[in-house]
């Protein structure tokens, strides 16, 4: 039997949890916090596998092994690896309380609507995309992934940080309230042991029947008239259906709507759980997304600047890009996306001298590229209570994609 018990943020371990223990594996922390039977082996945790080896020359033995590990090792913990190896009933798991419910309670807020997402031993662009999308998320952190770095990737998003350290300790515990702006500018050593981002207007929700982010959408490719636009200058319901389809936007990615207009792609993006930028060169558009944004509940980063050129102050590869205008400019609006696009580049036109150049932008940047023209007939009614067929403008639809091998070579 392999005995799992949490510790570090809750009680300390009852000696009768390890007494009869002739294996003992942890961090050190949790090694040197517990008294240890005499003449138990103890295997301080690195490299996951030698640890997982020793745990099987003792198990195949039938000789006790217990495993310490923070907060409930059931949750982004170890007892996943464990249970991969050894198989579920071999294991007598004992949780502790998790580190994330530890912060959520030093900061009297509940979590049962919030998104948790692990940085340790990731790169962060994932949490950084989290944390813009949803009013309230938990980060665990890892070196290269802390309080610093998410806070120089949020300055611009208004949340605040909550800062977690050394939960637990009673003497050295300490629970931070902190700009992004604040927390980039810091050096907080190795104790966080977690960062709590928070939309400050949004951070107590209504009560919930799920647990876990909100629910996504009943529908997308919402009518037109969802949105605030001008002069019918928005993108057709019946093409951004499929554009969704192709960017396919989820939680963790980051996704450009490029020659924004109204935003509704990026609002739409945001809906389905995405960090949404959307760049647009006319003011009266940046104020107008805004709104649309608001009017939704979603956040969306909206950037005011012309395509290509505006792209270049963008930090983040995103992983998948809409391009529904650019005029003239349009074949390198394409290419300086698809030069970035980790995924995915969709590209709506209406004008058919276009199509070769979009096409070449996509393909010379080593994306598959595919396509279609879109043509729609809508009901309207007529006189005398019957209905017509009325026609659309026809729209070009491409898409190019990069191939899974080629992946890897774009900026993580």
């Amino acid at each position: 039997m392999i005995r799992v018990v949490g510790t570090g943020t809750g009680a300390p371990v009852p000696e009768e949890l390890t007494a009869d223990a002739a294996l003992v594996v942890g961090g050190r922390r949790h090694l040197d916090a517990v008294r240890l039977p005499a003449g138990a082996e103890r295997i301080v945790l690195g490299p996951l596998a030698p640890a997982l080896d020793a745990i099987e020359a003792y198990v195949d033995k039938d000789r006790p092994v217990v495993v310490l590990a923070s907060g409930d090792p059931g949750f982004l913990g170890i007892v996943r690896a464990l249970a991969e190896r050894f198989g579920p009933r071999r294991l007598d798991v004992r949780p502790g309380v998790s580190s994330v419910a530890a912060a959520f309670a030093r900061a009297g807020l509940p979590w049962d609507d919030a998104v948790v997402v692990s940085a340790h031993g990731r790169q962060p662009r994932t949490a950084v995309n989290v944390c813009r999308a949803h009013p309230k998320v938990a980060v665990l952190t890892g070196p290269g992934a802390g309080p610093a770095e998410l806070g120089a990737a949020l300055r611009d998003t208004g949340r605040v940080l909550v800062v977690a350290s050394a939960l637990g300790d009673p003497r050295r515990e300490r629970v931070e309230r902190v700009t992004p702006a604040e927390a980039a500018a810091r050096d907080w050593g190795t104790a966080v042991s977690v960062v709590l981002c928070l939309d400050p207007g949004r951070a107590v929700d209504a009560v919930r029947t799920v647990a876990g982010p909100a629910p996504g959408p009943a529908g997308w490719a919402l009518a037109e008239d969802a949105f605030a636009h001008r002069d019918s200058m928005i993108t057709k319901f019946e093409v951004r259906a499929l554009a969704l389809a192709r960017l396919g936007p989820r939680l963790g990615d980051l996704v450009w709507d490029v020659g924004a207009g109204s935003g509704s792609v990026a609002v739409e993006c945001a809906r389905l759980g995405a960090a949404a930028v959307a760049v647009e060169k006319a003011a009266d558009g940046v104020a107008r997304i805004r709104a649309n944004a608001a009017a939704h509940g979603v956040d969306v980063r909206v950037v005011h600047g012309a395509a290509p050129d505006a792209l270049a102050e963008l930090p983040d590869d995103p992983d998948a890009v809409f391009v529904g205008g650019g005029g003239r400019e349009l074949p390198a609006v394409v290419a300086a996306c698809a030069r970035r696009a980790r995924r995915t580049v969709v590209v709506a036109m209406a004008a058919l001298d276009r199509v070769p150049a979009a096409r070449a932008a996509l393909t010379s940047a080593g994306l598959e590229c595919d396509g279609v023209l879109l043509q729609s007939s809508r009901l309207a009614p007529l006189p005398g209570d019957v209905t017509r067929l009325a026609a659309t403008n026809p729209v070009f639809l491409l898409w190019g994609v990069r191939p899974p091998a080629r992946c890897e070579g774009v900026a993580q």
